[in-house]
């Protein structure tokens, strides 16, 4: 099957301008970043995709190749070489970063950037790593979120996107969860906040951006410090913004902090 079709892939920008590739978290799609990718349609080649089990996409689910984000990874790379694309500058919002580091550290040769917005490596504490869960909170979640897909759904998706102040940015999310295929969902979550990648990081050869929200649920301020800490060549930028999806709450704000990475890198 094309892979335009298998990923919905859209583009959008002018034919020869710098791959853009955007991809979205776990339980969205490509339309999360409707605020943002078209700030950039002017100068770069745009690309968005939704992944298995999420939005327009026609990839079946197969429980085995999503066990991991290594399959997620693939199918980024799928992405990429199905569109001839070289040079990319990818920008994954919360897991996407990590699939997106993955992604780089297999096939360096296609990558020339990343932006990494709100990443964490592991979710679950470790020693005197901070990654803002216990154990068993981690798997109290994928407990409720196997058992009753759409009750976790309308409860947990307020809380990541935060903005109380703003419910309506609540009830997107929610509904963004609640369009997602259960199963590949569960499988999703999973792959998700069981994963440890903190050895992926030292690997990433390409100069990196991390974005992070000042208060963020799922990824505090010191899992940001540390991922920009450990990528060799990586810097942190800290919005004065809440909640884990930035590329919606705050979508000027993102914008200008990829920008301003984008023309300094170039300058460099």
């Amino acid at each position: 099957m094309d892979v335009v079709a298998r990923h919905n892939i859209t583009v959008s920008g002018p034919e020869n301008g710098r791959p853009l590739v955007f991809a979205h978290g776990f339980g969205c799609d490509q339309h999360m970043w409707r605020h943002v990718a078209p700030a950039f349609e002017d100068t770069h080649r745009v690309v968005r995709f939704d992944f298995v089990g999420a939005g327009g996409s026609t990839v079946p689910y197969d429980p085995d190749r999503y066990a991991t984000l290594d399959g997620y990874a693939a199918d980024v790379l799928e992405v990429i070489r199905g569109l001839g694309l070289r040079d990319v500058v990818f920008v994954g919002h919360s897991v996407s970063a990590m699939i997106g580091a993955l992604a780089q550290v297999e096939a360096p040769d296609l990558f020339d950037r990343l932006v990494m917005v709100g990443p964490s490596p592991r979710y679950i504490d470790d020693d005197a790593y901070v990654g803002g869960f216990d154990e068993p909170a981690i798997h109290g979640l994928l407990d409720a979120l196997r058992s009753n897909y759409l009750g976790w759904s309308a409860t947990m998706a307020p809380l990541i996107v935060g903005n109380a102040d703003r419910p309506e940015l609540g009830e997107e999310l929610t509904e963004s969860f609640c369009r997602m295929d259960p199963a590949a969902a569960e499988g999703f979550a999973r792959a998700t906040f069981l994963s440890d990648h903190r050895d992926v990081l030292s690997r990433i050869s390409a100069p990196t951006l991390v974005i992070q929200c000042r208060d963020d649920l799922i990824a505090p301020v010191s899992v940001g410090e540390y991922v920009a800490a450990t990528v060799p060549d990586a810097e942190l930028v800290v919005l004065d913004a809440t909640g884990h999806c930035p590329n919606l709450s705050a979508p000027g704000e993102t914008i200008d902090a990829i920008a301003t990475f984008l023309r300094l890198r170039s300058a460099a």
